[in-house]
This record gives structure tokens, C-alpha cells and sequence, in this order.
């Protein structure tokens, strides 16, 4: 089990089902060994700047959606990126280190992009937010870092960036090794990637009238028009969620959809009968810590003193290897 694991999400929207099973019940599984969980505003800067407002208001939702996942403060620590200003610190050192050709190669750059369209991306926080994303890591000694198979690139940099500074100046950083998420990518409600980019999410905050309103609202096999039509379950976004939520009866969906012994519509309240109780205890824990946010600050700032702690350590050896001050 590694010693120190890392791990975060940017502030940009209220939490959804995606981030919950991609990547919350992961963390919880690495509570108690010595894991930081950060809300990395600086990073959301980098594509919401011209929404800035936002932001603020987003941090203490998500703070909200960690707790009422089943983050525990007492056994993990939970800070702001922006309260700990060593992160844009390191991440200025870091760039002065970081050949341009290893952004410009970044493989999720375009995606991101293209994601991301109606935004003015081609700003130099956008490009160099893996630098940033490496300073997050190597600021903290981390051992391992839970990531999906999208995000490796990511951290493979960090690392080369981990072993150029090294190579250059004296052996600071530690490498930090992947801890691979299990969970696929959660569909959302048009059939795309659950993404806030999308609006196409099931949110944490949703209630479980919303949550099934939304999943009536799914889109299903494109190929069956009519209730006669045989489907394909192994494309139908609501199949998925029977392979998560109701396993016991998963074969059974499908080989009825196959041979259209039933429609969407009955596949979807069957759906929705899992989905929404699994849900409905994380909706009514948020609305009783959602009503004492001076709680919810207090985690943040005391989470963000404990990670400013070991950060400024770090800093101050990467600072001196580099034979930056006096």
C-alpha cells in the first residue's frame, strides 16, 4: 500500500455520478494512510477564467460533495490548491525546466480543446497547467496518484519533469506511481462522457425526483424505434448502469432487450429503482452539511494549513537545490 497518495478535482460545477464512481469511492479506500485530497482552483482558473465568479461559490459545493460522499477530514486531509500558495510557486520554478515541446505533445491538449469548445483556450495557463499539475504532486511527496487511463499522460510528465529536475539540480522529488481506477467512463444522459462540459450529468445535489426525471430523460439503442425492435444493450447508456446498480438481474435486461421482450421505458424505472435509493442517502447528507457551511469552510482551512505544512518543506529544499534566495 503506498505511503502518500495525491489526488484532486477542479472546482468548475457541483460534483456528479461520473466523479463519484471514477474517482470518490477510490479515495475513500486510501483514507487513514496519509491521503491529501485537494480542490484545485488554480487549475479550474484555466478554463473558466472568464467565469471567475463562479469558482469561489464551486469550492465550498465540492467541499460539500466530498463530505456528503463519505470523505472523512479526521482521516484525510482536504485543502484548497489557491490557499497553499507554494503550488503556484513550485509550478514557476518547475516551468523554468519544462521544455515546451513536452506541453505541445500533451496528448489530452487537443481533446481538452475540443471539449471545451466556445472557450478562448490559447492562453499560456491552459497550455502549462500539466507543469502546474506536476508542481501539485511533487509538492507533496506523493507515492501514488489515483488516476483513469486519461490521465496518465499527466503524470508520466510529472514524473520526467520529477527526474529532470533531479538530473539537473539534486534528487528532491520523489516519482510518483499510478494507481489505476478500475471504473469505465460513466455515460451521461445523451450517451456521451458524463461531463459537466456536456450538462449532461446526474448530480450529487440532484434529489431523487430529479434523479428520475433524469434517467427518463437517458438516451437508449439508437437502432430501436420502436418497442418491437430488438435492441443492443452493449450500446445502451441505461444497460450500463444495470451493470453497476443491479447486477443481480443484468443478464436478464439484457437478453429481454435482445429479444425485445421489453422497452426503454419499463428498462429505465427499473434503472432508476437502483440508482436513486444508492443515491438518495449521499442527497441527504449533503443538505445537512450543506446547512453548516462555517463547517465546511473550517474543514478547508484546517486541511489547507495541515497540506501547507508539508508543502512548504518541500518547496524550500526544491528552492534551495535550484539555488533560488539567500
Amino acid at each position: 500500500m503506498p505511503k502518500r497518495i495525491l489526488s484532486g478535482m477542479r472546482p468548475t460545477a457541483k460534483l456528479h455520478l461520473g466523479n463519484l464512481l471514477g474517482a470518490l469511492e477510490n479515495w475513500k479506500k486510501f483514507e487513514g494512510e496519509d491521503s491529501f485530497f485537494m480542490i484545485a482552483d488554480w487549475h479550474a482558473l484555466t478554463t473558466e477564467y472568464a467565469s471567475h465568479t463562479a469558482i469561489k461559490a464551486n469550492v465550498i459545493e465540492v467541499v460539500i460533495d466530498y463530505l456528503a460522499a463519505g470523505l472523512d477530514p479526521n482521516r484525510s486531509t482536504i485543502f484548497l490548491q489557491s490557499l497553499v500558495p507554494e503550488h503556484a510557486e513550485l509550478s514557476l520554478l518547475l516551468s523554468m525546466i519544462t521544455p515546451l515541446s513536452w506541453l505541445e505533445r500533451n496528448p489530452t491538449y487537443k481533446d481538452q480543446i475540443a471539449e471545451q469548445k466556445g472557450k478562448d483556450l490559447m492562453t499560456h495557463g491552459f497550455l502549462g497547467y500539466p507543469v502546474l499539475q506536476a508542481a501539485d504532486i511533487l509538492l507533496y511527496q506523493a507515492d501514488a496518484v489515483p488516476v483513469g487511463e486519461d490521465q496518465l499522460p499527466h503524470l508520466e510528465l510529472a514524473r520526467e519533469i520529477a527526474r529532470r529536475f533531479n538530473h539537473l539540480y539534486r534528487k528532491v522529488f520523489k516519482e510518483a506511481e499510478a494507481i489505476l481506477t478500475k471504473t469505465p467512463k460513466i455515460p451521461g444522459l445523451d450517451g456521451r462522457k458524463m461531463s459537466k462540459s456536456y450538462g449532461n450529468t446526474i448530480d450529487l445535489s440532484d434529489s431523487p425526483e430529479e434523479v428520475d426525471k433524469k434517467v427518463m430523460q437517458m438516451v437508449t439503442d439508437p437502432a430501436r424505434k420502436r418497442r418491437e425492435d430488438k435492441g443492443h444493450p452493449e450500446v445502451c447508456p441505461v444497460y450500463f448502469f444495470h451493470t453497476i446498480f443491479n447486477k443481480d438481474n443484468e443478464k436478464t435486461v439484457a437478453k429481454e432487450c435482445r429479444a425485445a421482450e421489453r422497452g426503454c421505458v419499463e428498462c429505465k424505472h427499473e434503472m432508476a429503482n437502483h440508482l436513486t435509493p444508492f443515491l438518495k442517502p449521499i442527497y441527504e447528507r449533503r443538505r445537512e452539511i450543506a446547512a453548516r457551511r462555517d463547517h465546511v469552510r473550517d474543514v478547508l482551512i484546517e486541511g489547507s494549513k495541515k497540506a501547507k505544512a508539508v508543502a512548504a518543506k518541500t518547496l524550500a529544499e526544491a528552492k534551495d537545490a535550484a539555488g533560488i534566495g539567500i
